[in-house]
């Protein structure tokens, strides 16, 4: 009732918007029209207008101050209007005493605080008045007495819109115990250590690297929002944070300066994370800030001058500087370039505006710093003035050998030379420097002669595309608008296959310059694989609709075909998601088993059609400040399967393939009857005749293997089919192979004779012979046959050889396996992964064949990690006679196998991660590059002069390994074992540093409580690395939970009080930076959302509910009380200090149950802040706390 009436007599619903008011609505808004009020009649008896709209009321009934009714009697009109002006002058100082005594008082502070948490806007209406009271406060200090100060009354208001939470130090310093001071603790409790902390770059980064998996978001996009969340967890500068992004990256490509070779991605890819990926990163977070101030090109806005002195850092650091040797003359062309401005800025008296050519044999020796500096000043980040900075240009002495730069071919090419050999090679080696140069490129790719179509489709996928790192964004888009070819004007074609044919030649040129496994590995960091799958799909289904020409023999030869063109689209399209994956990787398993999301075709035609949505929150349409092109231009309309009804049948039917096995067919089935004519054409080289089926429509079995094979000429006969058609029978063809070869029907090298001449006919055909093989040995229903050299090939000496090097590599990293093959016994494979081992094996190392090879790769591991058979040994040592300059890259791969079955290297391996990093790490520092860890953790360098160095990093090995975990239940609980171990021994650590009684005799605890956050941080970034955003779902409703159910006795025993305390600091820790790297700490981009954030509200809410319900009593804790205080505090401090969004999403009664519990332990202000950050809900919870 009271509630109603002051609503009434106010009109608050009326004035604020607001309907249904509530007891703590009521109040919070009665207080804000009273300061409002008060402030107005402050500002009206000085004569200063508010500023108020026609809809708001003023103070007085009638606009403007009014003559008071006085007894005027016998007082002349100069007294009266001194009466008036006294009183004028007392309304004004009681108002403003009555100002400052309620902005002074904490429960009005937190009502105002609530206002501007949840009702911003009405929160504004009181800024304004801020705004002109500190406008006119020279005109209101005439006016008050000398003693009074206008400057704490606005003090304590602006105090409000400060949202950051600030703990009480005295409260948070018992949590850990009684430090000597207690002003580092808010360092300490958000990791003071400023190198280490900054552990997950590196992780990532190196992780990025893998290029057997694939992502769907830009690493712009990651980079941006854990480069955001990192400096907040932090609370470092942007200097700090960008600096960290720099160093991180330089290790990264220093680490393979020296790149192993193999089908993998070399050092390209990691010089376009430096060079190309962090800039664009940075270049977002720089116009966030602009597009905040309404300041676009403003250079004093703090991170755009965090940026300059993070680069200015950079140049003490000459060991990271060091450019690879294939790198030299492009850092020295750089250095040159700033050398040639520099003198001629002196020539000009210092005005870069007046400086035009100059003398081009200036000369100077260039490293990394160079070329970075480069990369943001083409993308407008920084100005040229970076080549004044001092020790920036370092002339060459006598014995450096710095070449000048020589001329660019693009130069001609813009001159308007003809593309001719000679200069469509040199375009093609040397990448792109403008987009004005794609710009004409690009237009001679689509109305050019077919001659220079086809030349501008290769110059546009060479060294422009993997190594044009200042342009790089815009030729990824360029090459996937090339994939989708306009349709023609002539309305005749439209709707027709003709337009596609008629760009056969360029489409093949471009699809064979993206097969390229570093090519693959840039579009999947510039987050554009659903987009080249959108692309893809037209592709596939037109050129898989059109029949071959009747004398087509074989694809692989230099010829442009319809089956080339398909084949080298469809496998291209392939090697987007893991389209083998057997049946146990598809499922979220049980405990035991995998939790892993992987990408789909459906998942990726999703993640396009959400960028047509949502356009802006592309990465690479990020605004460089070049003039883009126009194919820069978004595309508008969504894709979906069921447009492309080939492709969807082939989708369908390859997934009922790895599910399950095949059925019999009838007679008259169409597909039966194709399978029999490819059967026909592949068997005719057997030398004897009766050994395979012709005849598949036996009804009397399920198998496809029956009558003997007939040798008329109809059998010579190639299907000239439609390659969907084609595809659709084979599995039906190898069931029947593989079964003949396993009864002894054909021998071995017949099987692998007739696979070879089915992928020669159609390299799409590999698709299948992938599916189908990689689900017959996942089942593991065949037989193992002996590779002894006699039947199927023999890996010799050299398997012995790989095995004792994978253990020698494991055992410097520290983790002991043991051997799988006895020696003098031949080793033995599954039926199907021989013959798909004996058909790879017979392929040709020529890069116009990378579209098969990147198929064959990781199908060759996944078939080996699907099988319960130790196979990939083997494998590697077949491979390592075929190809004996990849023995290193080969070793490498044959690392993962040990990892996928057997938990106890898993667990060795976790250990050793954790060991390297806390060994090295010194107890003191701050420097940002010093080791910490991050040296020992991810190596220094992966290849030395020798091969591999040794030892092997175990952090590097981690990430090369950890997505071939099957239980990654155990990894988590690995992980979170281990930060609570190291905590252990940390606490541990300090209290052996002198004697108890001698406080002053140790170290800090502060630097304990450091390490043991950075130590979370990096159990944070394994755990989010080997299982992602299921993992760690798993780690915050099952993992932690339950290890605080648990016994005490099953964590550590008797962890004394320091350590039990400092064990929960961690676990609150690692969960906390678990979920802030994954769901970010403010708002993110719609593909962020669509990724990872959905999951947040429910995974944070149930964890909360867990707490609640242990507070509230309903649940009973077996870990230490010490423990659970700890862990409780520092997890609810670390959400509503860094992100506090999150609480909105969390129930009332769940938040008022928390509250209540950390009440009960005097953290009052906590509880507090806690419903303060819970939404429009919390508000009469707040309200009602106070007041009590």
């Amino acid at each position: 009732r009271i509630t109603k009436s002051i609503d009434a007599a106010l009109q608050l619903s009326k004035s604020y918007g607001v309907s249904g008011t509530d007891f703590g609505h009521v109040v919070i808004l009665f207080v804000l029209i009273v300061i409002t009020k008060l402030i107005d009649s402050v500002l009206e008896d000085c004569g200063i207008s508010s500023g108020m709209t026609q809809d708001q009321e003023s103070v007085y009934p009638i606009e403007g101050p009014q003559p008071m009714d006085m007894d005027v009697k016998g007082v002349s009109a100069v007294k009266q209007n001194e009466q008036r002006e006294q009183l004028r002058r007392r309304n004004i100082v009681m108002a403003l005493e009555v100002l400052h005594i309620m902005a002074a008082d904490t429960k009005i502070q937190a009502f105002l605080r609530l206002i501007c948490l949840n009702m911003p806007d009405k929160f504004s209406v009181l800024s304004q008045r801020l705004t002109l009271i500190e406008a006119h406060k020279m005109a209101l200090e005439r006016l008050l007495p000398t003693s009074h100060k206008i400057d704490d009354l606005v003090m304590y208001i602006w105090r409000v819109s400060n949202l950051d939470y600030q703990p009480n130090n005295k409260r948070l310093v018992g949590v850990l115990g009684n430090l000597r001071s207690s002003n580092s603790m808010l360092g300490q409790l958000t990791g003071a250590g400023r190198a280490a902390c900054w552990i997950i770059f590196d992780i990532y980064m190196e992780n990025a690297m893998d290029g057997r998996h694939l992502g769907g978001i830009s690493a712009i996009e990651i980079i941006k929002e854990m480069s955001k969340t990192a400096q907040a967890i932090n609370e470092a500068s942007w200097q700090e944070t960008f600096k960290a992004l720099w160093i991180s990256a330089l290790r990264l490509v220093q680490r393979a300066r020296e790149p192993l070779e193999g089908p993998i991605p070399h050092l390209d890819t990691r010089l376009c994370m430096l060079l190309a990926l962090i800039p664009l990163a940075i270049a977002a977070i720089l116009k966030e800030e602009t597009d905040a101030c309404g300041a676009e090109g403003n250079k004093s806005l703090p991170r755009r001058l965090g940026l300059v002195s993070s680069l200015q850092d950079l140049v003490q650091y000459s060991g990271l500087l060091v450019p690879p040797s294939s790198l030299v003359n492009v850092a020295n062309a750089a250095a040159s370039k700033a050398a040639i401005f520099r003198a001629n800025c002196k020539v000009v008296g210092g005005n870069p505006s007046m400086i035009g050519q100059s003398d081009s044999s200036t000369k100077a020796v260039g490293n990394m710093l160079h070329l970075i500096v480069e990369a943001c000043i083409s993308r407008n980040l920084i100005d040229t003035t970076a080549y004044l900075w001092p020790g920036y240009v370092v002339l060459p002495g006598h014995s450096k050998d710095t070449s000048l730069p020589q001329e660019s071919p693009w130069v001609n090419f813009m001159q308007g030379a003809p593309l001719s050999d000679p200069l469509k090679n040199a375009l093609i080696a040397t990448p792109a420097s403008s987009v004005a140069e794609l710009d004409k490129l690009y237009h001679i790719a689509l109305n050019g002669s077919e001659q220079e179509k086809s030349a501008a489709a290769k110059i546009v996928c060479g060294a422009s595309l993997v190594r044009g790192w200042n342009i790089q964004e815009h030729v990824v888009r360029m090459v996937v608008k090339l994939l989708s070819p306009p349709l023609p004007s002539d309305s005749s074609l439209q709707g027709s296959m003709s337009h596609y044919l008629s760009q056969k030649s360029t489409l093949n040129a471009i699809l064979l310059g993206v097969s390229y496994v570093d090519a693959v590995h840039i579009f999947s960091l510039y987050g554009m694989v659903p987009d080249v799958a959108a692309a893809l799909m037209p592709l596939c289904e037109a050129f898989g609709s059109m029949p071959p020409p009747s004398n087509h023999r074989s694809t692989i030869v230099d010829e442009t075909s319809v089956y080339s063109v398909f084949s080298c689209a469809f496998l291209c399209l392939l090697r987007l998601w893991k389209f083998y994956k057997p049946p146990q990787e598809y499922c979220l398993a049980g405990r035991g088993g995998s939790v892993r999301l992987e990408l789909t075709l459906d998942y990726l035609v999703l993640m396009h059609n959400s960028r047509i949505e949502f356009p802006n929150s592309s990465a690479t349409s990020t605004n460089s400040g070049s003039s883009t092109g126009s194919f820069d231009e978004v595309p508008t309309q969504p894709i979906y399967i069921d447009s492309f009804p080939k492709l969807r049948a082939w989708y369908i039917q390859n997934q009922a393939c790895i599910a399950s096995t095949l059925s019999g067919l009838g007679n008259t089935n169409p597909v039966h009857q194709v399978a029999n004519k490819i059967l026909s054409m592949i068997c005719r080289k057997m030398t004897k005749s009766g050994v395979v089926s012709g005849n598949l429509s036996s009804a009397s079995s399920s198998s496809v293997s029956g009558s003997s094979l007939s040798t008329s000429d109809d059998s010579y006969q190639r299907p000239t089919l439609p390659a969907w058609e084609f595809l659709e029978a084979v599995p039906y063809v190898l069931e029947a192979v593989l079964t003949a070869c396993y009864h002894g029907r054909i021998s071995s090298r017949d099987m692998t004779t007739s696979l070879r001449d089915l992928v020669d006919f159609l390299p799409a055909s590999l698709a299948a012979i992938v599916s189908y093989f990689s689900a017959e040995i996942t089942r593991g229903i065949w037989k193992a046959v002996p590779m002894n050299g006699t039947e199927w090939p023999s890996p010799g000496a050299a398997l012995h050889s790989i095995e004792d090097e994978v253990k020698e590599i494991l055992a410097s990293a520290g983790v002991q396996i043991h051997s799988c093959y006895p020696r003098g016994v031949p080793p033995m494979l599954p039926l199907p992964m021989a013959a798909l081992v004996s058909l790879t094996i017979t392929f040709k190392l020529d890069r116009s064949l990378d579209y098969i090879h990147g198929i064959i790769g990781q199908a060759l591991e996944n078939c080996a990690g699907g099988s319960s058979w130790p196979s990939m040994p083997i494998i590697g040592a077949l491979w390592t006679q075929k190809v004996r300059r990849w023995h290193d890259f080969i070793v490498l791969s044959c690392i993962r196998s040990p990892f996928g079955r057997d938990k106890d290297a898993v667990a060795q391996l976790i250990q050793s991660c954790f060991s390297s990093f806390l060994r090295s790490s010194p107890s003191s520092g701050s420097d940002i590059t010093a080791s910490r860890g991050v040296g020992a953790l991810m190596g220094e360098s992966i290849t030395g002069h020798q091969g591999l160095h040794f030892p092997m990093a175990p952090g590097f090995i981690y990430l090369r390994t950890c997505r071939t975990f099957h239980d990654t239940y155990f990894v988590s609980e690995m992980i979170l074992r281990q930060v609570i171990d190291c905590s252990h021994k940390l606490a541990n650590g300090w209290s052996s540093n002198g004697p108890p009684h001698l406080k002053s005799g140790r170290p800090p605890l502060s630097g304990a409580a450091s390490m043991a956050s950075q130590v979370a941080m990096l159990g944070a970034g394994l755990l989010c690395v080997a299982g992602g955003p299921l993992l760690v779902q798993v780690l915050y409703e099952e993992t932690l939970p339950t290890l605080l159910l648990s016994a005490q006795e099953q964590m550590l025993e008797d962890p004394g009080p320091v350590a039990s305390t400092l064990q929960g600091y961690a676990m609150a820790n690692m969960l906390f930076f678990c979920g802030s790297l994954l769901w970010g700490s403010e708002k993110t981009s719609p593909i962020m959302k669509l990724s990872f954030l959905s999951r947040r509200p429910r995974v944070v809410g149930t964890h909360m509910d867990f707490i609640a319900g242990v507070l509230d009593g309903h649940i009973l804790l077996g870990c230490d009380p010490g423990t659970w205080k700890a862990y409780v505090s520092c997890f609810v401090f670390l959400v509503v200090k860094f992100v506090p969004t999150w609480l909105r999403d969390i129930k009332l009664d769940t938040l008022k149950k928390i509250a209540v519990g950390l009440r009960s332990w005097h953290e009052h202000d906590l509880a507090l802040s806690l419903l303060e950050r819970g939404g429009p809900k919390t508000i009469s919870a707040v309200v009602e706390t106070l007041l009590q």
